[in-house]
């Protein structure tokens, strides 16, 4: 989605808040410097302005906020569970208006789940 990221993990050693706290770190410096240093992105300047402003309540974030600090994490222990919020996963995008179908949308698993390719790699369970 363009404002949000619905996933599931699972972390082997059992330390998901680490994992989850390490790639939070990791891609929010990636991807405002990508958007900092991209000159054809015209919404710098207002983008600078909203992860500063967000920074600014937050100790922990430095000058720059890219993700929230709240994480809406349920735990899935039935397969049912796990099945349940795939989907909702995949037709998200659909209920948005944005794709007509799940695997029409190139940031989604369901692609990976329709036998096509997709941008990241699935770990099938």
């Amino acid at each position: 989605m363009t404002n949000h990221l619905l996933l599931i993990a699972q972390q082997k050693d059992g330390k998901l808040s680490d994992w989850v706290r390490y790639y939070k770190k990791v891609t929010s410096k990636k991807l405002v410097n990508m958007i900092l240093e991209n000159p054809q992105e015209s919404r710098k300047e207002w983008l600078k302005m909203i992860f500063a402003y967000h920074a600014k309540f937050n100790n922990r974030s430095g000058e720059m906020q890219f993700w929230t600090h709240e994480n809406h994490a349920i735990e899935l222990y039935r397969t049912e569970m796990i099945e349940s919020r795939m989907n909702y996963i995949h037709e998200n995008p659909v209920r948005a208006g944005i794709v007509e179908k799940p695997e029409d949308y190139m940031c989604s698993s369901a692609r990976n789940y329709a036998g096509l390719d997709g941008l990241i790699a699935v770990d099938y369970w």
